[in-house]
């Protein structure tokens, strides 16, 4: 199949640099990449006109150029109307009569590996420039063919989306049993003891800041790409490190435990799960691990702190630094919580685990999917489908 640059394809156009001083409650909204996988995040808008080489509207394709691999990198189309575009996302504009657009998101996300690999940045956050962007090859066969695969990869993604979304109703279903069980955190409607959530904690520790390795080590190590956003686990990507016996039960989990990530992107960090395997494992220094007092229980404070409001809490309080963020362990101690009765919070945990034990079987089919749709997108871009 022919390979041309994928700068050969399309043009690519930066969004506007916006500054938080031009933000507003009203108008048109400025998108950024939080915006692009993710519909319940909120807009900033902008109540004056901008040069019309920023719009954008719905059937767009974008590319995210910067951010967290595996979340927010990539092409993405936009389907919520008109918007203002904001830096860090491209707009990819192509001849259509001569490049399928869908055709050319699942041929450029196909080699998002390789551009990953290319990227630049700290912790967490790649950046791709321009030019190296352009620079990947990518296989274009003729209009007709390549609107005859995007078919095919249109209806494959459309089932592992599915499958997505059962998955996302059920954390919805748990966000709905913890506001059902507690009550709005604002109004405390049932009338329960506020404090914080130091009260409910025994110890607060960070994880270790040994250098990991691929291949050797004796215990895997969680870090904070680990954690997802809704607060499960992604195992997928693990490192591995030796503990002597001194900082074995210094850096190891054990079942029940709840894991924070104190150092992550603006709208990352504050990522919380519970460690809910038997075997132990070692958490980096980018992650606390919180183990709670007689009154509190780790199902509790993760259904908080991954609540709406524990999430606009988190967003609200962090410090931003150079790109970073952080919350440290004092800081995430001193939030104001309820401090419902135990009772109350070791029923709320049964109630999570039977959930996730019906969502075990969710995941493994949404596995299963996606490697089917990785095996037809290989295929596809090799000139085999």
């Amino acid at each position: 199949m022919n390979l041309v640059p994928f700068g050969e394809t399309c043009k690519l156009q930066n969004g506007r640099a916006f500054k938080p001083i031009e933000w507003s409650d009203f108008g048109v909204p400025i998108i950024r990449i939080q915006n692009l996988n993710d519909e319940t995040k909120p807009f900033n808008y902008c109540n004056f006109e901008v040069d019309e080489k920023f719009h954008i509207n719905t059937g767009d394709l974008l590319f995210s150029w910067s951010g967290t691999p595996g979340t927010s990198f990539g092409a993405f189309f936009w389907k919520r109307g008109k918007g203002f575009l904001n830096q860090h996302i491209f707009r990819v504009d192509v001849d259509e009569r001569k490049v399928d657009k869908a055709y050319l998101r699942y041929a450029i996300n196909s080699k998002l590996y390789m551009i990953i690999d290319q990227a630049h940045g700290g912790v967490g956050l790649k950046h791709i420039t321009k030019g190296k962007l352009e620079a990947v090859e990518i296989p274009l066969p003729s209009l007709a063919e390549q609107k005859r695969i995007a078919a095919i990869l249109d209806k494959a993604d459309a089932i592992r989306r599915k499958r997505q979304q059962a998955i996302q109703l059920a954390d919805e279903f748990l966000r709905s049993v913890f506001l059902d069980m507690f009550g709005d955190p604002v109004t405390n409607p049932k009338g329960f003891a506020v404090g914080t959530i130091r009260d409910l904690v025994d110890t607060a520790n960070y994880g270790s800041s040994s250098k990991a390795s691929k291949t050797n080590g004796e215990y895997p190590i969680l870090r904070m790409g680990n954690i997802t956003y809704e607060g499960s686990w992604d195992f997928s990507d693990l490192k591995y490190i030796d503990l002597n016996e001194k900082d074995k039960s210094k850096y190891t989990l054990k079942k029940g435990d709840l894991v924070f990530n104190r150092t992550n992107s603006k709208e990352l960090v504050g990522k919380t799960a519970v460690y809910e395997e038997n075997a132990p494992m070692a958490f980096a220094g980018y992650l606390i691990r919180v183990r709670p007092n007689e009154k509190g229980n780790s199902y509790y404070l993760s259904g908080y702190l991954n609540s709406k409001h524990g999430k606009n809490t988190l967003q609200n309080m962090c410090k931003s630094i150079v790109g970073m963020a952080n919350i440290n362990a004092q800081e995430m101690q001193d939030i104001r919580i309820l401090n419902p009765p135990i009772e109350m919070q070791e029923k709320y945990e049964k109630v999570v685990i039977e959930t996730r034990k019906k969502l075990r079987a969710f995941h493994e089919s949404k596995v299963g999917f996606n490697e089917l749709f990785l095996s037809l997108s290989q295929k596809a871009f090799a000139g085999k489908l």
